[in-house]
């Protein structure tokens, strides 16, 4: 009888150090999770910033501010502007 009370003592300490290793091991994971949760959480805050100033740099009005002071460029005069209408594709037999 006393071997099998101690064969069950040592069962007991086995399943009980497995529970809090797995216990730990949860908790671990679990703290990992939370972490790239948020990281996930900044990385959208900061791609949202970056589409914003994406479509800053390329309004229309910032870039012909640019291309007037610095490189000198302006509109042409509507006057010289001439339209070419290309001539319909004919029809293959």
């Amino acid at each position: 009888m006393a071997k099998l009370n101690l064969l069950l003592l040592l069962v007991l300490l086995g399943c009980a150090f497995g529970l809090v290793t797995s216990q730990h091991q949860a908790r671990k994971s679990f703290v990992a999770l939370e972490r790239e949760a948020a990281r996930a959480r900044e990385l959208d805050v900061e791609y949202g910033q970056l589409q914003l100033e994406a479509s800053t740099w390329g309004l229309h009005a910032r870039v012909s501010k640019i291309a007037a002071e610095a490189l000198g460029l302006r509109a042409p005069d509507p006057r010289r502007v001439r339209v070419v209408e290309l001539a319909p594709a004919e029809a293959k037999p």
